[in-house]
Formats: C-alpha cells, structure tokens, sequence
C-alpha cells in the first residue's frame, strides 16, 4: 500500500489537482498558488525526509514523527505548527482502548497528515471539507479545527463503551459473580480509563492555546467560534473520564470491602457450626463415659453389685447429658 493515500492541491477551497506523488504536489502548489493537503498512512523515513525538505520543518518535529509513541502535544516552530493527536476506538468484546497516533504539520499553505493507525478517518474528514469550500478556504487552520473536531467526535463512542461496561461493573458489585475474576475487571478497566485519560487531557490545552493565539495569526471569527465549540466538547470528555476513574476507585474499595465482609461470615457461621459439633459431641461424650467405665468386666467393681447401680448409672448419663445441653445453650453455642 502507497504511503501517499491522499493528496489534493486546493485553490479557494476547491480541489484543482489530485497529484499521484510528493514532487508533483510541490510543483503544482507553486503553479496555482494554493493550499496542498498531503496524507500519508506509515510513510517511509524518505517521504518524511521529502516534505521535511520541501516546507521546512523543524528536525525535532521530524524525529518526532519518525519516531511515534509521542504524547498529545501542540508545538509551533516558526509559521508552522505541530501536532500530535492520539485517536481513539473501543472495543467492546475485549473492554479495551485502542490508541493511534496522528503527527500534524500546518503551515501557511500545506497541511501534512501523518497516520499510524487507521483511527481518525481523514477520508471523512477531506469529504466534509471538499464539501464545505468556504470553510476550506479560510485556509490550512480550518483543515486542523476539522481534523480536531474529528478525533473529540471519535473519543464519544469510546466514553459510551466506557461508561456502559462500569454500569455492568456495579450490577455485578451487589450480585452473585467471581470475585477474583470481578476484581480483575475493574482493574483492567481503571487501567484503560488512565490511558484514555492521558490521551483526552492534553486536548484542552492545546485548544485553549490555540484559541488565545487566533487574533495574533489572524484566524477567521467563524473558525474561533468553531474552535471553542470543539473546546467545550474535549473539557465535557475530560469531566467525565475524571468521574469514571473516581468511579472505579469506589467500586474497587467497595468490593474490598464485600469480600472482606463475606469472608467474615463464612468464617462465623463455620464458627458457628464447629461450636455446635462440639456441643453435641461433648453432651455425647459424658453418657458414653459413664456406659464405658461400667461395661468393663471386673469383678472388684462395688457399684456393679450394687442394688441401684443400674438406675443410678442411667440417671447420672442423663444429668450429665441435660446439664451439658443447659450449658451450651445458655452460651449460644446451640
């Protein structure tokens, strides 16, 4: 697959040229004097090395971009501008997040779009665009705002999954379930919400910088206005993945707190049952004594003579035997 997916050169906010490789964008922008939109899906150090090259950019903004795994950022280095976005899908079955990564570069007349994931879909993005000439033509901040607008839309499925899977959570706090395997989940959950959250938090910043900075460079009030919206919605996303990692810390402590429970009554109610063996075997073991000692087949035994040996032996077992039992229940043992 070519690393050039798309790539449009555009004059007033409509598409004149569809150029098929780096060097025909370049001389194509200079003929028309227009905007190229440049994206590239994994490019090559030698595709980078070329944009690089033909606007400018600084090299630690391209190491950056070579390199990836880099945190949600907004630099600006001279006229142009660099970015780093990390969109964002869920999936459901394996309650897990899944993170791309998107390096922006946004100069005076270019935007370069450097995906490592499919997530964001440009493709989407470039058709809202192309079909809003007047919002493309207030130029290459538009194409940022629209792109930004696009990763915060992505990041609402993936605060529903969220949210969805923390209610199941606590249905199955108070129900019958594993509690190892219960625990487990909500860690596993705790840790995509931190990751998330890592990836969201950044964004209003780097918006809020960007909206103070519209004035000095000069930025169309529509487009302000269209940034701050996109502020709102990434400073709502963010509330509310705050409020699920507090969630999750509670229901973790309560759960803590129910297993620490049901283990103490399991272990009073074997208490329980050990103390109530223990009565009936030791009420048992009195008559059995008796009946021992005076089964024992020796002569020199005066009671066995005895006139009232027999009854008296019987009553002795069950005064022992009532006795024991008074005992134990007034202890609450039975």
């Amino acid at each position: 697959m070519s690393p050039l997916v798309d790539n449009g050169v555009y004059v007033d906010g409509r598409r004149v040229e569809t150029p098929t490789n780096l060097d025909d964008t370049y001389r194509l922008m200079d003929d028309h004097d227009g905007l190229a939109w440049i994206g590239l899906y994994r490019p090559s150090p030698r595709e980078v090395a070329s944009v690089a090259r033909e606007f400018g950019l600084h090299p630690l903004a391209v190491e950056d971009a070579l390199t990836g795994h880099q945190r949600s950022k907004l630099e600006r280095y001279g006229d142009t501008l660099f970015a780093v976005l990390r969109p964002a899908r869920y999936r459901d079955e394996l309650e897990t997040v899944e993170f791309g990564e998107l390096h922006l570069f946004v100069g005076p007349d270019f935007v370069v779009t450097i995906r490592h994931a499919e997530s964001p879909d440009l493709a989407a993005v470039r058709r809202r665009m192309e079909s809003s000439p007047e919002l493309l033509a207030m130029g290459p901040e538009a194409v940022l705002y629209a792109i930004l607008d696009e990763v915060v839309d992505e990041y609402e499925p993936v605060v529903a999954g969220l949210e969805n899977d923390i209610d199941e959570i606590e249905d199955q706090l108070f129900g019958d379930s594993d509690d190892d395997a219960l625990s487990r989940r909500i860690y596993e959950l705790s840790r995509e919400v931190i990751n998330f959250q890592r990836a969201v938090q950044p964004l209003a910043a780097m918006l809020e910088w960007l909206r103070r900075g519209s004035e000095k460079y000069r930025v169309d009030v529509e487009l302000q206005r269209s940034l701050r919206d996109v502020l709102d919605h990434a400073i709502r996303i963010n509330e509310r993945v705050g409020s699920f990692r507090a969630i999750l810390d509670n229901a973790l402590t309560v759960h803590s707190a129910l297993v620490a429970r049901r283990q103490t009554d399991t272990s009073l109610k074997q208490n329980d049952e050990i103390k109530k063996i223990s009565s009936w075997a030791a009420i048992i073991f009195a008559p059995t004594l008796i009946g021992t000692v005076y089964g024992m087949n020796f002569d020199d035994m005066p009671e066995t003579h005895w006139e009232f040996g027999y009854p008296a032996a019987l009553a002795a077992m069950v005064l022992f035997g009532v006795g024991l039992y008074a005992v134990f229940k007034y202890k609450r043992w039975l």
